[in-house]
């Protein structure tokens, strides 16, 4: 090509020394790891055109700190009081 054009024997050289330096192993694994943060984006924005999906997470982590909290706690034992910031709350 021109200058400043890269031709397919680069790029494959430069492959090459990618392959060399990280290992397919890695790379594999760095593959997967930016496959799921580009998935995660999408769903997320997909989430955020719906609309809604901001006020309904609290309330999601609040039933599932509730049912951890069910399921951790031993069997017979009273629940804890409520603080003074959970009484608003039901």
């Amino acid at each position: 090509m021109g200058m400043g054009g890269i031709s397919i024997w680069q790029l494959l050289i430069i492959l090459v020394i990618v392959l060399l330096l990280f290992g397919t192993k890695k790379l594999k694994n760095i593959g997967q790891d930016l496959g799921g943060a580009v998935k995660g984006f999408r769903s997320a924005m997909s989430d955020g055109e719906k609309g809604g999906g901001e006020d309904e997470e609290p309330q999601q982590l609040e039933e599932h700190k509730a049912e951890r909290s069910a399921e951790s706690s031993p069997a017979g034992a009273k629940p804890a009081d409520k603080t003074p910031a959970d009484k608003g709350r039901v």
